[in-house]
């Protein structure tokens, strides 16, 4: 029963991987698509090798999600736990995608796990949740605000005599590096959160000791993740590169640059799970505002502000229903 339990679930956290790259590929190529830096094709295609050689970057992200946030029985009773936290996720996912709505795989799959845990009365480590994924999903998206402002406002007195015309080429050849720098930054956050999901069933099913990252696991969740990243996120990447502010390739570069190096810094620094996609997208805003404030469309940003903060209950709810029905079908 545990082994074809733990194909089940890691069968299920692949999937997830997939939903979350076509999810969250706007994240890294939606600035460069919209300033015309890189085609839509040719930006996936980077992206998704960037996402897999970011995969192999580290493993402390992956450590904090297999350890830190829930404890997880071993048998069966884990394996329900963590199949219904990944049926939360991709249900979210899916409904935010469908919609358009740039909303964190991330923190739906944080949540998911917070909410199976809770319906099965497993322990939840409330400091891990509140240190590692509430205060990062409050704090990253004002750093990522108030950084990208910074950043396009030391563009803006660097370039200030530059000819216009010559500068947006420039940044257009530029964006393909910053561009790839976010992609390998998703690769490093998003790969490596799944790779803590499949540890955590490998450990359940009693198939794996300690918390190390087979490599077999690495290179799955990392082929997958690359795989839905090259599938494309179209609905999110209208969201992302125009419905907020119409970007131009200075711009899109600021916006990259930024969100990246946050990423670099809570992945092998703090060895934070942080958002991506909150990260970018206020990045974007920040960017933007150094335009004119007005030139935001607020109202938009203040839809994928909501649904950041109902995405981790909302997955949690959906988890603890997947756990209620599938314990009663197994029970």
């Amino acid at each position: 029963m545990d082994l074809v339990g733990v194909i089940i679930v890691v069968s299920v956290a692949l999937f997830f991987t997939y939903t979350n790259g076509f999810h969250d590929s706007a994240n890294a190529i939606a600035t460069s698509v919209s300033t015309r830096a890189l085609t839509p094709r040719a930006a996936l295609a980077m992206a998704a090798v960037m996402n897999l050689a970011g995969a192999f970057l580290g493993e402390g992200v992956a450590k904090t999600v297999s350890k830190g946030l829930i404890a997880t029985p071993e048998g069966d009773e884990g394996l329900i736990i963590i199949f219904a936290s990944l049926t939360g996720a991709v249900v979210w996912n899916l409904i935010t995608w469908y919609f358009g709505l740039p909303s964190s795989s991330s923190h739906a799959l944080f949540g998911g796990l917070v909410g199976a845990a809770l319906a099965a009365s497993s322990h939840v480590h409330w400091d891990g949740v509140l240190e590692k994924v509430v205060i990062p999903m409050v704090v990253s998206p004002v750093i990522g605000l108030l950084l990208g402002y910074l950043v396009m406002l030391v563009i803006l007195w660097a370039f200030r005599r530059a000819n216009p015309h010559k500068a947006k080429r420039h940044f257009r050849i530029a964006q393909t590096v910053s561009a790839a720098g976010m992609a390998l930054g998703h690769g490093i956050q998003d790969a490596q959160k799944t790779m803590g999901i499949v540890v955590m069933a490998l450990i359940a099913g009693g198939y794996h000791d300690g918390h190390s990252i087979p490599v077999w696991v690495k290179f799955a969740c990392a082929a997958m993740l690359s795989l839905g990243t090259y599938a494309g996120g179209w609905r999110i990447m209208r969201t992302l590169g125009r419905k907020i502010i119409e970007l131009d390739p200075p711009q899109g570069f600021a916006a990259e640059a930024t969100a990246s190096s946050v990423l670099y810094t809570t992945a092998f620094i703090f060895r934070a799970p942080i958002s991506t996609t909150h990260i970018i997208t206020s990045a974007i805003m920040g960017v933007g505002s150094t335009k004119r404030f007005s030139a935001v469309r607020w109202g938009v940003a203040k839809n994928i502000v909501g649904g950041w903060f109902l995405t981790m209950p909302a997955a949690g709810l959906v988890a603890a229903l997947a756990w209620y029905a599938t314990d009663f079908l197994v029970g």
